[in-house]
């Protein structure tokens, strides 16, 4: 089964809490609180959200975290990227850090990275906007159109 990481989880967790109080900064003991996450991880993970440029901090007595752009500019595969690191279903694309070891006899070659690029491409479609309001993910077919129930 393909499947993300808790930590991955646990970061669309914390993007969701930044969200919900915009404009405001908060310490990493306020996010694991509304998270309801250890302050260990919930530092952790905001480390991983700054480097990758989602989340910004402030420090001083009236620092903390903040979104770094708004929630609409963020797509689950800079998430999923800034948490697991590349995208990929196998350790067999371009640009793996380890040479393949049966790549001679490898009749596939390069063709994974389709597959990568097609599971990439999906992610990057998809917003925290999307996913913080799946009426918008998954609109309500308009007057005129068939919904999936009726055909």
């Amino acid at each position: 089964m393909l499947r993300l990481n808790r930590m991955t989880d646990y970061a669309i967790l914390v993007l969701g809490v930044l969200h919900s109080r915009q404009g405001v900064w908060l310490s990493s003991s306020q996010i694991a609180e509304t998270a309801q996450l250890t302050q260990a991880t919930a530092a952790k993970l905001v480390k991983a959200l700054v480097a990758a440029g989602l989340v910004e901090t402030h420090r001083g007595t009236h620092g903390g975290s903040q979104l770094a752009r708004p929630v609409s500019q963020i797509s689950i595969a800079e998430v999923v990227e800034a948490i697991e690191g590349p995208i990929a279903l196998t350790a067999c694309v371009d640009g793996a850090e380890e040479p393949c070891s049966v790549q001679q006899g490898c009749f596939m070659g390069g063709n994974w990275n389709r597959v990568n690029n097609a599971l990439r491409g999906a992610l990057s479609s998809v917003s925290l906007a999307d996913l913080f309001d799946p009426a918008s993910l998954f609109p309500e077919p308009s007057s005129g159109q068939q919904s999936r129930s009726d055909i």
